[in-house]
């Protein structure tokens, strides 16, 4: 059956088929990463496809469910032989998250480029300090990330306010990690504990919660652990200098200069934030009409134009054409700002494209390791372990979805999977407080643990110019402190106030 595979690997595979083998194959790829990235300086891509490829070798049989996503003229011959599976499922979930996130970050690094080129960023940067002071400008886009992340993924928030940070810390000559940090603990919040983000979406449909107060809950609730990031990404700032390395397209030397024009040389305010505040405009007001429009209108309802609204929105909101706005805008900053015909702009863009190509096949590849350990059953062995035991159901909400996160990496799945195992559990039983503290348990365990399985680790370190070894100093650390202080805050709070 297994063809030229040896027949004590097919008695191997036989018998290792128990509960307890996901473990041991998401311990053995975890352990090849760690190995390959760190220790071999093997280049991430490869490490995590390796590993990716691993996790599917090891894996002793694939459910027809998982044989289904491959092409009908491979069916046969990867039911036949499960590496031949292993292989082409790595690819399939390779190529699922390289199309959901290829143009946003391309059109990111775009838009990246063109505000660093033309002083733009530098610019919002200046009014920045003007306004509030050099002292609280990581608070400002502390506050602002926290905010205007409600509709937008952690992704595309950091990515649309990088540029600020860097132009930030070129402007004080310090404090890159706590820019960095203080973008991110504001996005990674909302992104968990928040609609209309998916993972919350499906939290609340998972365990039969209403979206709006879910809405006010996660973002009260967010409040304490966002402080408590803000205190950490001090510490660290303090304890760890990373300078702003060279950015898509922009040398250091062009980064200085441009940070040292006199003001008049640059272009307005107004042009200066629009593209970045434009697509997240454009976002959030999709996010409105989806919810607005959405069972409201029908059919020989005399509001039809509400509808036609909504679908207008609804395009003009979806992330790829609001970053594709954003990065037209941006270019047109530039071209006008640096007086630049359409070859020049075009000859600026290679670098920013080519870039975001090897951060492309980076996070694609984190999210194919994820994928198969998904794949291998890690997730379903971590359930039924789970169940077997009695225990204080905030903390077993949190503690399944910090595993299920760290085993395959994505935060969404890490929710939709513990808040559907957690319903089975909860539902006909007496809770002693409100059901929204599961909710946000769920999500305060499902952002954790960000490491190399995680395209937003790979985000974070490949767009800042962070090293692994400094993204799991700043990013990941202060992601599972935040993590902790958000499982502290919920615990006290369903004793103190059960809201019963």
């Amino acid at each position: 059956m297994f063809g030229a595979i040896p027949r004590a690997m097919i008695c191997f595979a036989a018998a290792t088929a128990t509960p307890l083998w996901p473990f041991a194959v998401l311990a053995i790829c975890v352990a090849a990463v760690v190995l390959l990235i760190v220790k071999l300086r093997v280049h991430p891509f490869l490490a995590l496809m390796i590993a990716a490829l691993l996790a599917g070798i090891l894996t002793p049989q694939f459910s027809p469910a998982q044989i289904s996503k491959l092409p009908a003229a491979l069916r046969a011959d990867a039911e036949a032989n499960s590496w031949i599976a292993a292989v082409e499922l790595t690819a399939i979930e390779f190529g699922g998250v390289a199309g959901a996130i290829a143009i946003s970050i391309g059109l990111a690094a775009i838009i990246g480029l063109a505000l660093m080129e033309s002083g733009a960023a530098d610019k919002v940067v200046r009014r920045m300090i003007a306004i509030l002071g050099e002292k609280r400008a990581a608070l400002a886009l502390l506050v602002s990330a926290y905010v205007l992340s409600i509709p937008i993924f952690f992704d595309t928030m950091f990515m649309l306010m990088l540029p600020l940070a860097r132009a930030l810390c070129l402007r004080t000559g310090k404090n890159y990690v706590l820019y960095l940090l203080a973008i991110a603990v504001g996005a990674m919040l909302t992104h968990s504990l928040t609609v209309p983000h998916p993972g919350p979406l499906g939290m609340i449909d998972n365990l039969r919660l209403d979206a709006g107060l879910s809405l006010i809950w996660g973002v009260i609730a967010g409040l304490l652990p966002c402080a408590g990031g803000f205190w950490i990404a001090h510490l660290i700032n303090r304890r760890m200098t990373v300078p702003v390395r060279e950015a898509v397209g922009v040398t250091r030397e062009e980064m200085n200069s441009i940070a040292h024009k006199p003001e008049h040389e640059l272009p307005s305010f107004v042009n200066s934030i629009m593209p970045v505040l434009l697509p997240i405009a454009l976002i959030s007001l999709a996010s409105v009409f989806k919810f607005a429009a959405g069972g409201i209108v029908t059919a020989d309802d005399s509001r039809q134009w509400l509808v036609g609204t909504a679908k207008v929105f609804l395009f003009l909101g979806n992330k790829n054409i609001a970053l594709l706005v954003g990065a037209a805008l941006a270019l047109w900053v530039l071209a006008r700002q640096r007086k630049l015909r359409f070859s020049a702009l075009g000859e600026l863009l290679a670098s920013p494209v080519e870039t975001a190509g090897v951060i492309i096949i980076i996070t694609a590849a984190g999210g194919a390791f994820g994928a198969m350990l998904r794949n291998a059953g890690v997730g379903d062995a971590i359930k039924a372990l789970a169940q077997g035991y009695q225990m204080n159901l905030v903390l077993l909400s949190y503690f399944v979805a910090l595993t299920i996160r760290f085993a395959q990496g994505s935060a969404t799945v890490a929710m939709l999977t513990t808040s559907a195992m957690m319903y089975e559990v909860i539902s006909g039983a007496s809770l002693p407080y409100h059901p929204m503290y599961i909710f946000l348990a769920i999500g305060f365990g499902s952002f954790s643990i960000s490491w190399m399985n995680d395209s937003g680790f790979w985000v974070v370190s490949r767009l800042s110019g962070l090293t692994e070894r400094e993204t799991l100093s700043t990013w990941t650390v202060t992601a599972f402190a935040v993590s902790i202080m958000g499982l502290i805050e919920v615990c006290l709070f369903s004793v103190l106030l059960p809201m019963k």
